[in-house]
This record gives C-alpha cells, sequence and structure tokens, in this order.
C-alpha cells in the first residue's frame, strides 16, 4: 500500500510539472502559429525523446531529461545544442519581423504568468494551510554555545526587528520572515532587536556557518536558534520510562523540572543534559487536552542500540498540528511571489551577499518540495499556493535577458530593431551555444546538489530502533 501510494505521489507531481511546463510553452507555440512562424517540434522535457508523434507537420515529444521543454522555431535564434539539429533548410523559410519574435518569447512568460493568477484564485477560494508555529517571532531554543546564547538571547525572547526591518514570522521566503533575514544578512554581525518582558534590547550576534564537505552546499548564515512552539509527544518506546509513566502521543511537555519548555530541540538539549548526570526522577508537567498532570520519571539505560545513554524512551517529537486555513486574494499572492523571486536575484548578484548560486534549486528539487507537500493532509491546498509561486519564477526568470532564454530572445529582437538587421548568424551560434552549455552545465550543477540533499534526508531517521528491556 505504501508503494503504491507513492508511485502515485510521483505520478501527480510529474503531472503538475509538466503542466507548467506545457503551459509556458503552449504560449510560444500559440503565439508562433499566430505569427504565421514554422513550429518544428513542440517539447516537453530535454534529451532524445522517449516518446513523439507528427501531427499536422509538428513533431509532439517527451524527453529524457526532466527539467524544462521547448518548442523548435527555426525562423527564430538557433538553440542546436538542446533543440538538437534543425531538419528545416532555415535558409528557404521567410524572413519574420523582429516583433513577431518579440511576440513569441513573451508569450511563454505571459502565459506561465496568467496560469499563475487562475492558480491564485483558485488557492484565494479554497484557502491557503498556514501553521501558527510559522506567525510566531519568539525564540524557542537557544544553542548554548552559539552566536544567538553569546549575544543575550535567550528562550522566550520575542524578535521584533533585524537589521532595522520588522519582522513578524519565523520561516518563510518573505522578506517580513526571521530566517531570510538573517541568511541575507550581510555585515560582520546582525542587528537583533527584541522584547523581554516589558523591555526593547538589541543584541548584536555574529553569524555563524556550519562545516560542509564539497559535495554539501555550503551552509547560509545561522545564529543556532528556533521558534517557539508547543512540545508534543509522537513516538514512544515500549518498555521505557515514558511507557511506564501512561504518557500518550499527543501529550504535551509544558515544563521541566519546574522549567517552561519553548519547544523540541530546548526539551531534547534538557533531557539529555540529565541524562548524562547521575539518575535521579525528574518532574514533567504534561498537558493532556485540557488536563495539566506531573509526571515523574527515572531515566534507564537501553539494551539496544549498544552504546545508548540512559534515556526516557522519547523516541520523537511532532510538529505543531494547529493549522490555519487564510484565503489571501489573488493580488497579495502575486505580489508575495514577485517579492520573494525579486528578493532571491537581489541577494543573488549584491556584492556583499553570501547567497550564491549554489544555494538555488533546480527540477530535483521542485519535484522533491511537490512530492513533501503531497504528502501531508492538507498538502493539495500547499500545491496550489506553491504553484503560484513557480508559475510567477518561472515567468520572471525567463524574462532574464540571457541568450538561449525568452529574455535573451527579446533582446537579440531589440538588437534587430534598432540595427535594422539580423545579429550575424555566425556570432549568434557561438553565442547560443555557450549560453547552452552554460545552461546545462547550471542545471547539472543544481540537480547534484539537489539529488545529494534528497539522498541524506533520505538516510535520516534510519538508525537502529531503540529497545529497553522488560521492566520487572
Amino acid at each position: 500500500m505504501h508503494l503504491l501510494k507513492s508511485i502515485f505521489v510521483v505520478f501527480e507531481v510529474l503531472m503538475l510539472f509538466n503542466l507548467l511546463i506545457f503551459v509556458h510553452e503552449l504560449g510560444h507555440f500559440l503565439a508562433a502559429r499566430l505569427c504565421v512562424m514554422k513550429v518544428e517540434r513542440f517539447a516537453i522535457w530535454f534529451g532524445k525523446p522517449i516518446w513523439k508523434k507528427t501531427i499536422g507537420g509538428v513533431e509532439y515529444a517527451l524527453g529524457t531529461i526532466p527539467a524544462g521543454g521547448y518548442v523548435s522555431l527555426p525562423q527564430m535564434a538557433p538553440m542546436e545544442m538542446i533543440e538538437g539539429k534543425s531538419d528545416a533548410a532555415v535558409a528557404n523559410l521567410p524572413p519574420v519581423s523582429a516583433m513577431s519574435k518579440i511576440i513569441v518569447a513573451v508569450a511563454g512568460p505571459l502565459f506561465s504568468f496568467l496560469l499563475a493568477v487562475v492558480f491564485a484564485v483558485i488557492v484565494w477560494g479554497v484557502g491557503k494551510p498556514v501553521d501558527a508555529v510559522g506567525q510566531t517571532t519568539t525564540i524557542g531554543w537557544v544553542d548554548p554555545t552559539g552566536p544567538a546564547s553569546k549575544s543575550g538571547l535567550r528562550p522566550g525572547d520575542e524578535i521584533l526587528e533585524i537589521d532595522g526591518h520588522k519582522v513578524t514570522q519565523w520561516m518563510s521566503s518573505g522578506s517580513d520572515s526571521v530566517v531570510w533575514r538573517i541568511v541575507t544578512s550581510e555585515g560582520e554581525s546582525i542587528s537583533v532587536k527584541y522584547r523581554r518582558g516589558d523591555q526593547e534590547l538589541v543584541a548584536h550576534p555574529v553569524p555563524y556557518h556550519k562545516e560542509t564537505h564539497w559535495y554539501e552546499r555550503r551552509s547560509m548564515r545561522q545564529i543556532l536558534m528556533s521558534s517557539a512552539e508547543e512540545v508534543m509527544i509522537y513516538g514512544i518506546a515500549t518498555n521505557s520510562p515514558a511507557k511506564e509513566a501512561g504518557l500518550h502521543e499527543g501529550d504535551r511537555i509544558v515544563a521541566l523540572n519546574g522549567k517552561k519548555v519553548f519547544n523540541a530541540p530546548s526539551v531534547i538539549e534538557d533531557l539529555e543534559a540529565l541524562t548524562n548526570a547521575p539518575p535521579k526522577a525528574e518532574s514533567f508537567t504534561i498537558k493532556r487536552g485540557t488536563n495539566l498532570f506531573e509526571v515523574a520519571m527515572t531515566a534507564v539505560k537501553p539494551i539496544r542500540p549498544a552504546d545508548s545513554k540512559p534515556s526516557f524512551g522519547i523516541l520523537s517529537w511532532q510538529s505543531d498540528t494547529n493549522i490555519m486555513i487564510q484565503h489571501p486574494t489573488p493580488l497579495s499572492q502575486i505580489q508575495a511571489s514577485l517579492a520573494q523571486i525579486s528578493g532571491t536575484i537581489g541577494a543573488l548578484f549584491s556584492r556583499k551577499s553570501e547567497i550564491g548560486v549554489q544555494q538555488l534549486g533546480g527540477a530535483i528539487l521542485i519535484v522533491r518540495v511537490y512530492k513533501n507537500m503531497l504528502e501531508n493532509e492538507n498538502g493539495w491546498r500547499m500545491v496550489l499556493w506553491f504553484s503560484v509561486v513557480m508559475n510567477v519564477n518561472l515567468a520572471l526568470l525567463n524574462m532574464l535577458p540571457f541568450p538561449v532564454l525568452d529574455g535573451g530572445h527579446i533582446t537579440l529582437a531589440l538588437l534587430e530593431l534598432i540595427r535594422r538587421r539580423p545579429v550575424s548568424a555566425v556570432i549568434l551560434q557561438y553565442l547560443q551555444t555557450a549560453c547552452a552549455v552554460a545552461l546545462i552545465g547550471l542545471m547539472l550543477f543544481l540537480a547534484f546538489f539537489d539529488a545529494g540533499d534528497w539522498v541524506r534526508s533520505a538516510r535520516n531517521g534510519h538508525d537502529e530502533p531503540v529497545v529497553f528491556a522488560p521492566r520487572k
């Protein structure tokens, strides 16, 4: 059953991914037909076709490399590195005006943008799920040896501003999130304005970079802290102290030895500190439904794995399930998506920013994000919202003035209008080939890191199970 579900999810992801590509290329196709241009091939994906069929003089194909698509138009700038060598005798085809080329090039991004609007209207109606954790700016955990702790930040502090920018949520790609402002900060230290009780204070943590291997993405700036959220127990080992104490999945830990806890990492850290000391009963304040009660537990060493330290037997934690359904207007969704991609591009090209090409994601990451969303209860709503973001990204990125992208075609057509003659075919061939090689290289570069991240993520959680001896 799990295998069938996984196959179905992969199928859904491929259908969604192909829909985005199809609509974009359909814009080019219809515009080319409108401008009476020769259409040689309509392809989804690149590489050697695994399926193709010729209808009305146009070859429709499905390639082997799931990273995009194209409409082969011999009268436009040639892209043989991506599309393959043209079968048409280009010299015998009638010339096409520069304005027609601009119309065809603009049509793809325009259709992607229109598809984003369609998805945005749907999201407006069905709603977008938002978790309560993401809406907080309260600190839940601070690494005691990390930059945040050294600068004076503590669990329970409410972050108000970062580098002078107001923040209203913890983690998102929006400019008002704590994580985004930290990773895109540019100074040697980060100015963090926060509230503690009735006081407003300012900390200046120096960002930290986690060490990575050559095959991993370079880590982005962080100050080693996380947001506050309810601490909900998910997995409990059989015969463990937690099981014997009567704890259930879904119970929330409110306090540990009378000290309020703010999220799971802080509890894990405290529990590890307790289990490193001589065994003694520890007091847990538990919330079950609306009831509060105390539970005393003493850590016990499991019989497996052999090198295990004493443990209470709480194996895993569940994220906050308090999901709100919001209904953002189509305009606000489009604006947020535009702000996200423009912010990313701005950080990418900023001289002081540490965001580089390596931090970008490719086709594999997009598929992975869609897959993870579809596996959740409200995943279909998240997929609709993410499709708004993806189509806006696809439209905007394709308008960049880079040869082989739509913006490159527009730039070449504008040069043709100004010069009143096309760019030299020889120069154009070298230019397009060089840029095609660069684009393919970039896709392979990102695919390498995307695939590595996915494999490493899949390996997590496959450690030897924790087993406790039966209690006497």
